[in-house]
C-alpha cells in the first residue's frame, strides 16, 4: 500500500480525531486479522456435512462457522478498538442491527456465500470493512481456501495479496462480461425484477457471470475479471468492503438506477468506469426494498 507518511490530514469521527496513521494501522491490523480468523473457515469447509439454520426461507441461512467466525471477528476489534461501533450480519438477524452514523463503525459479514460453504463450492469470503463519517476508510476481502486477500485503504489503492489490481478498461456494454446474482430471496417482485433485467442486459453483453458472493463478484471487478457487477436485496456488510475496493481499483460505484450509491439502499451498481454504468443503469428494471 502507498505510504502516508507525507499526510497530514486529520479526520473527525465524533468525539475523536483519527489520523490517517491511524486508518493505515488499522489496514494492518485488519489484514492480519482475517488471514488469523479465516483458518477456521478453511478446516470447517472440507467437511460437507454442515450445521446450518434456516433464516428467510430454505435457501437463506447460518452455519454455525457464520456465528463462530463473526464473534473472533468482532471480539478482536471490540479489544482492539473499544469505542468503535460493530456491526455484524449474524448479530443483525438477532436484533442488533445499529443504523450507520459518523463514528468509525466495522461492518462484518462472516461468510459472504454461505450456500457455496455449506456446498464446499471454494467462492465465499470474510468482509470486513471500517467506515468513518459515512464514508469507507479500509476494505478487505478474504477468500481463504483460495488465499486471496483483496483489499483497500482509501487513497492508497487496491491490492489482491499486496500487487496492485486496476479495472478493466472497458466502455461498450457489448465487450462487457457482467456478474450478477438473483439472490436468496424468492420475493415475486424481486424475482421478476431479476428475470426481466437478465433479458435486456444478455443480448446486448458479451456474457453473464455468478460466483454465489456480492463481495467475490465485486472484487473481480476490481481485478478486471469482469466489467459490471449489480445486485438487488444486498445489506450493508455484503456491500461495506466491496465498494471500496472497486473505487480504489478505478471502477465506478453507483446505485442500480444511476444516483448517488447509498450503503442501505440494499442495492448497487458496480462497473470498470462511469461511461459503462450509464449504459446499464437507464437498461434495469428495479424493484424497492426496504431499507437496512
Amino acid at each position: 500500500m502507498a505510504s502516508s507518511s507525507n499526510i497530514t490530514q486529520v479526520l473527525e469521527t465524533g468525539s475523536k480525531k483519527m489520523s490517517v496513521g491511524d486508518y493505515d494501522e488499522i489496514y494492518k491490523f485488519s489484514c492480519d486479522l482475517v488471514k488469523r480468523v479465516g483458518a477456521e473457515i478453511v478446516a470447517a469447509s472440507r467437511v460437507r456435512e454442515k450445521l446450518y439454520e434456516t433464516k428467510s426461507s430454505a435457501i437463506d441461512f447460518v452455519t454455525e462457522t457464520d456465528g463462530r467466525v463473526e464473534k473472533l471477528l468482532m471480539d478482536a476489534i471490540a479489544k482492539r478498538y473499544p469505542d468503535h461501533v460493530l456491526i455484524g450480519e449474524e448479530s443483525a438477524v438477532e436484533g442488533k442491527h445499529q443504523e450507520l452514523t459518523d463514528a468509525p463503525t466495522w461492518i462484518v459479514d462472516p461468510i459472504d456465500g454461505t450456500m457455496n460453504f455449506v456446498h464446499s463450492f471454494p467462492c465465499s469470503a470474510i468482509s470486513l470493512a471500517l467506515w468513518a463519517n459515512k464514508t469507507a476508510e479500509v476494505g478487505l476481502v478474504y477468500n481463504p481456501t483460495e488465499n486471496k486477500l483483496y483489499s483497500a485503504r482509501r487513497g492508497g489503492g487496491a491490492f489482491l495479496n499486496g500487487d496492485p489490481i486496476h479495472v478493466s478498461g472497458t466502455k461498450e456494454l457489448s465487450q462487457a462480461l457482467v456478474m450478477f446474482e438473483v439472490g436468496t430471496s424468492r420475493d415475486p417482485a424481486k424475482l421478476r425484477c431479476v428475470a426481466s433485467n437478465f433479458a435486456a442486459l444478455h443480448p446486448r453483453i458479451h456474457g453473464f457471470r455468478s460466483l454465489g458472493s456480492a463481495a467475490l463478484d465485486m472484487c473481480m471487478v476490481a481485478q478486471g475479471g469482469a466489467d459490471a457487477y449489480y445486485e438487488y436485496g444486498l445489506h450493508s456488510w455484503d456491500m461495506a468492503a466491496g465498494v471500496l475496493i472497486v473505487r480504489e481499483a478505478g471502477g465506478y460505484v453507483c446505485d442500480t438506477t444511476g444516483a448517488d450509491f447509498d450503503l442501505l439502499s440494499r442495492r448497487v451498481l458496480c462497473a470498470a468506469n462511469s461511461e459503462l454504468a450509464s449504459q446499464m443503469s437507464p437498461m434495469l428494471a428495479h424493484v424497492d426494498l426496504p431499507r437496512d
